[in-house]
């Protein structure tokens, strides 16, 4: 629940025009950079074709460094079972259409229903606290 009571403050402060408190907008926008950094080293991982290519080979450890960098930082402020679960979610949506779009990976209904379970139990440990 208490993801859902900090996505509410952060509705309910626009809502209100109240300022969000600094921290957990910052601690938000840290995870959402977190995010984009995992699916950026996620992607270079197949440009690196095994290794092969080494710009994106060196890529990889970058992003990934700099993703978990910024997620420790959400962490400071964040409860790590809801920053995981939106980190996971998120990530694996974000990675599953960069496959389908960019690398033309097949978008097949069996694989288009398990991402969508796979979000399903994201949102269903966020519900359960």
């Amino acid at each position: 629940m208490s993801y859902f009571r900090s996505v509410y403050s952060i509705f309910r402060a626009v809502a209100l025009n109240k300022p969000l408190t600094k921290n957990m907008l910052t601690s938000w926008i840290y995870l959402m950079i977190a995010i984009l950094f995992e699916v950026s080293g996620t992607t270079c991982m197949k440009l690196s074709e095994g290794f092969t290519k080494i710009v994106p080979s060196v890529l990889i450890f970058v992003f990934y460094g700099l993703c978990f960098t910024f997620l420790t930082f959400a962490l400071k402020r964040l409860e790590v079972s809801v920053a995981y679960a939106v980190w996971a979610g998120l990530g694996t949506i974000l990675v599953a259409l960069i496959g389908i779009i960019w690398f033309r990976e097949s978008a097949t209904f069996m694989k288009l229903v398990s991402i969508s379970l796979i979000i399903i139990g994201v949102i269903g440990i966020n519900a359960s606290q």
